[in-house]
């Protein structure tokens, strides 16, 4: 093993064959290494509860192969408008007395109107003036439009990147890679806290899997968290019928994302309705310390609150609190809530 493997937890570039060097290794020695990483920087015993929330469904013109909310492809999923300001509130408060300290808020858009960013950050404000971390996901945003969320208070952004760039075009050919670096360069200037991941399990190779990763590690900077999904196929939808990707791989992702930002948050995300407490307990092991939590994820299904609450019980895990950064919340908007 080369020396620049054994020092790239605090490496700040890599190359992708150091990364396939990493899947490379036999599983428990990567998961010793990626569980080493992860308890010199994390509590291994806590992992970060986050909801999130569709407040804006179907409709979307992109052509993402995973997405049921595409209108281009016959899903059962309807468009709808957007949510009002009470029902998000409703909602978000419903997330907090579950326990998620972080309420996620996605809307099925290319890119969000001007207009349709003033009604998210009166959302954020509100969901801020509960005393929970606010995130979003809208599509690609502007400058100015990241800057006008950032002063509502918003505390990070999510744009995926994914999959790796030569795969990308196998996936979605309605927007380029470049977009979704753009709009990660716009909320990184604004101010805000990057989201930023990828799918599995689309039917790219291992080294494309490393691509991935190896992008986000060569970010400008880490993202502060790293949603890795597993494809949830959807009848309809391009990608429905893929070769299932193997968990023991999917482990391995979840370690090597460990391990190449040891300081991020690396989060379970889409699919974990398809994976055993077997397999949630090795991907908390191998680094995972975030879940979404509640009964849906955006238009898929989510572990119900009770069973996630259940297997924390049995893994002796705890969900990890939470101290807001100071943020703008205006006044008007702390009454409401």
């Amino acid at each position: 093993m080369s020396a620049k493997i054994e020092s790239m937890p605090t490496a700040e570039r890599v190359s992708r064959g150091d990364v396939l060097a990493l899947f490379a290794l036999p599983f428990n020695d990567l998961l010793a290494r990626a569980h080493d990483v992860h308890r010199a920087h994390h509590d291994a015993n806590a992992v970060q509860v986050s909801t999130l929330l569709s407040i804006k469904t179907g409709g979307c013109p992109e052509d993402c192969a995973y997405c049921p909310q595409s209108a281009r492809y016959a899903t059962g999923v309807k468009a709808e408008k957007l949510m009002s300001l009470d029902a998000v509130l409703e909602k978000a408060k419903q997330a907090k007395a579950a326990g998620a300290t972080r309420f996620c808020m996605g809307a099925a858009w290319r890119s969000p109107k001007d207009r349709d960013v003033e009604k998210i950050a009166e959302m954020v404000g509100a969901v801020r003036a509960l005393g929970m971390e606010t995130c979003a996901t809208l599509g690609m945003l502007s400058a100015p439009q990241a800057s006008k969320l950032k002063s509502a208070g918003l505390d990070y952004y999510n744009h995926n990147l994914d999959t790796a760039p030569e795969f990308y075009g196998e996936i979605i050919h309605t927007r380029e890679y470049q977009d979704r670096l753009d709009t990660l360069d716009n909320v990184r200037a604004a101010g805000m806290k990057t989201c930023c991941g990828g799918i599995v399990g689309m039917g790219e190779s291992r080294e494309q899997r490393a691509g991935l990763l190896h992008t986000l590690a060569c970010l400008p900077e880490h993202p502060q968290s790293v949603p890795i999904n597993r494809l949830v196929q959807v009848a309809g939808t391009p990608l429905d019928g893929t070769a299932l990707l193997d968990p023991f791989e999917f482990v391995r992702t979840i370690a090597v994302a460990r391990i190449l930002m040891p300081r991020s948050m690396v989060r379970l995300s889409a699919g974990r309705a398809e994976m055993s407490d077997e397999l949630q307990a090795l991907c908390f092991f191998a680094g995972a310390n975030s879940i979404f939590y509640g009964e849906k994820l955006l238009t898929t299904g989510n572990p119900d609150v009770e069973h996630d609450q259940a297997l924390f019980a049995r893994l002796g895990i705890a969900p990890m609190q939470v101290e807001l950064e100071p943020g703008t919340v205006h006044a008007d908007i702390v009454e409401a809530a």
